[in-house]
């Protein structure tokens, strides 16, 4: 532990995911109290000091933490930016479904314990699994704009951001497709926009009435790198979304993504290297220039019958879906 004391600090536990033989969880342990939204309003400058408010972040490292799991306790310690996962076998059976889960947060004379808590996913083994992109597949960003992109993160709030249109419809459709009501299919939500802004996506996604799921984001970033806020090598994202696949050997997956920066990319050589757990490939054709290299990696799948869709409208997406019958 670092010799400097921590009076306070919190536990901030994400969505997590599995199955009974592999079940996972992620959170961060930072200094101080979170940022509460109080309100949220249309006025710039309040948006703007509650973005840098997210990034004014003191991460604890070698902190100790303890997840219970039934009759089971697991322990782990922070990395040194905070972030810890805790990844088990579950001893019991674990029902499909979202479960309750709570990690403490084990003090010492540095620290002050305290706990988190989150939820973790288990759908049936049956079930589509979907994995999408965030940033111009879901929420309008002008991620290959640096300029625009800062310009929306920083005057708007997570309830003033824009979907794209009949992008809900769609998704929540997917969610639907060929599963019970009680039991949604899962989403995995992948993208390069850090921790920081895991509480902000989620309240987008509520309001909105986007399917729940489980966030893989990047690594969280200090006030001084907020500039830099997106900035991910295409490597990291690869991983994440193959982690996912990893995690259920008995899922089929649809990924979704755009064609602002790396997607087509990464979920052409995860198609090629997973050709019998992906079943269709969805590419937001939000950038004009980069359609015919969309269209030319699409084309280098090496199992022909995974279905791709290069759409510049989300309704072209749902009808391509409704043809191969994911959606019924």
């Amino acid at each position: 532990m670092s010799k400097e004391p921590y009076q306070f600090a919190h536990v901030k536990v994400y969505h997590g995911y599995g199955h009974k033989n592999n079940l996972v969880v992620y959170g961060h342990v930072l200094a101080g109290k979170p940022v509460r939204e109080s309100k949220f309003t249309d006025n710039i400058f309040s948006n703007v000091i509650h973005l840098t408010r997210l990034f004014f972040v003191k991460p604890i490292p070698n902190a100790r933490v303890q997840l219970i799991w039934e009759n089971q306790a697991l322990f782990t310690t922070t990395e040194k930016d905070g972030f810890f996962k805790f990844e088990w076998k579950s001893i019991n059976y674990v029902p499909a479904g979202w479960h309750q889960i709570i990690v403490h947060l084990l003090g010492n004379q540095d620290i002050i314990a305290t706990t988190g808590e989150g939820k973790i996913f288990v759908p049936h083994s049956t079930q589509y699994g979907f994995i999408s992109d965030i940033d111009d597949t879901v929420l309008i960003s002008h991620s290959a704009t640096t300029g625009k992109k800062l310009r929306v993160m920083f005057t708007k709030n997570p309830r003033s951001r824009k979907t794209f249109a009949d992008v809900v419809k769609f998704y929540n459709l997917l969610a639907k497709a060929h599963t019970e009501p009680e039991t949604l299919n899962p989403f995995f939500y992948v993208s390069s926009s850090e921790w920081n802004l895991y509480d902000d996506l989620n309240e987008f996604f509520k309001f909105n009435g986007l399917p729940k799921g489980a966030f893989l984001l990047n690594q969280i970033k200090r006030w001084y790198q907020l500039f830099k806020t997106g900035n991910t090598k295409h490597q990291g994202k690869l991983i994440r979304v193959k982690r996912i696949l990893d995690a259920f050997p008995k899922q089929r997956f649809i990924l979704l993504g755009d064609n602002s920066q790396s997607d087509p990319d990464i979920y052409v050589a995860l198609a090629n290297k997973y050709p019998d757990k992906i079943v269709a490939i969805y590419i937001r054709n939000i950038s004009p220039e980069k359609e015919e290299y969309a269209t030319n990696i699409l084309k280098t799948l090496q199992d022909k019958t995974i279905e791709t869709c290069l759409f510049k409208h989300t309704d072209e997406a749902i009808l391509h879906s409704k043809s191969i019958r994911l959606i019924v």
